[in-house]
């Protein structure tokens, strides 16, 4: 995961405002990375990597980091984010599956696990592919 958190940092894709750390005692134990994906001609973001350190899971500290993410990536004008990830875990947060926005995968993976969010409620719809930045290696 670190290098995928340093090629998405030194992509085109960064934005500095949407690289968070939780912080308990000093320490950082958490992190969460949004960076921009496209679907079409439409900039939106992906929610990759989001972590936090095995002792202060389960502490409500993920669910605060991508809050926290989702308010600024609003401030910011971002419509969209979207995640690859655990279908019980994100729901909390207010994803759900992509292809309700009409936002399909670059590759098979079940619609449970490729969710979407919509950060702003006018958002313009979308339809088609996600492009993630090529870090990713898809």
């Amino acid at each position: 995961m670190y290098n995928l958190v340093n090629a998405l940092r030194d992509s085109k894709s960064f934005i500095p405002q949407l690289s968070l750390v939780a912080i308990c005692q000093k320490k950082i134990v958490g992190h969460i990375l949004f960076t921009k994906a496209t679907i079409g001609e439409k900039t939106v973001l992906a929610l990759a990597p989001l972590s936090v350190l095995p002792l202060y899971q389960c502490q409500g500290i993920g669910q605060a980091l991508i809050a926290k993410g989702h308010s600024i990536a609003q401030d910011l004008g971002y419509e969209y984010s979207i995640v690859l990830g655990h279908p019980q875990y994100y729901p909390k947060a207010g994803y759900r599956p992509a292809s309700l926005y009409g936002i399909k995968a670059p590759f098979e993976i079940p619609d449970e696990n490729f969710m979407a969010i919509k950060l702003i409620p006018t958002a313009t719809p979308v339809n088609g592919i996600l492009t993630y930045d090529p870090a990713f290696g898809v």
